[in-house]
């Protein structure tokens, strides 16, 4: 296989707007060959997608989803252009899904990892510099791997980051462009909230023993 330089992934970049990462992925699902990446990054529709990113996405839909037993629900705004488009097949099973994904990820809490606060990441640095197992090694060395640590962080944090529960050959940022190239819109995650029962609810424990010797006393 050729070597899949930045070259190359900057000329099919050029020739489909399609994003940086997604024009190496195609170059190196194809062997580097230039046609067939073009075509699979159509057949996928990253590249038309990219092209209608810019778009305002103003329209759209609010989805709701209630895990079995009712114990965890999700709350989720998706954008698109038009009305027509957000009562849609397409768009609707997008809704459902980003719903229940986020339903099955506890640890995500932000959409993307650019609108993570930066007092987030500064926390997660201070937490993975003091950890032991750096003690001892080159303050270089150390950065590099406090950077890779809190960069796996973050992304773990971020929806679009995340593995699709139904398909993890893909991430949610992926299938958010397959489907927006399928329905010909811009299409966008813009906010969700995940509630879990009992979460934040301080239970006080009882002390049996305290309360039947107290019982007795009297």
């Amino acid at each position: 296989m050729p070597e899949i330089t930045a070259k190359l992934v900057k000329e099919l970049r050029d020739k489909t707007s399609a994003g940086m990462m997604d024009c190496k992925k195609a170059l190196v699902e194809n062997k580097g060959d230039m046609e067939k990446s073009i075509e699979w990054l159509r057949q996928k529709g990253i590249a038309s997608a990219e092209k209608k990113s810019g778009r305002v996405a103003a329209e759209g839909a609010v989805g709701s989803y209630i895990h079995t037993g009712s114990r965890v629900g999700v709350l989720l705004e998706l954008n698109c252009e038009t009305d027509f488009v957000a009562r849609g097949d397409l768009f609707q099973g997008l809704l459902r899904d980003l719903s229940m994904q986020v339903a099955a990820c506890p640890n995500v809490e932000y959409v993307s990892v650019d609108l993570i606060p930066e007092a987030i990441a500064i926390k997660e640095k201070e937490i993975e510099m003091g950890r032991d197992d750096l003690s001892g090694k080159p303050d270089q060395i150390k950065a590099k791997i406090v950077e890779g640590r809190i960069g796996k962080r973050l992304k773990e944090m971020a929806l679009l980051e995340q593995p699709f529960i139904k398909d993890s050959s893909i991430n949610v940022e992926e299938l958010v462009k397959q489907v927006a190239g399928k329905i010909g819109e811009n299409v966008r995650v813009r906010r969700f909230t995940r509630y879990t029962l009992g979460e934040g609810i301080e239970v006080k424990g009882t002390d049996f023993a305290e309360e039947v010797a107290s019982m007795t006393s009297d």
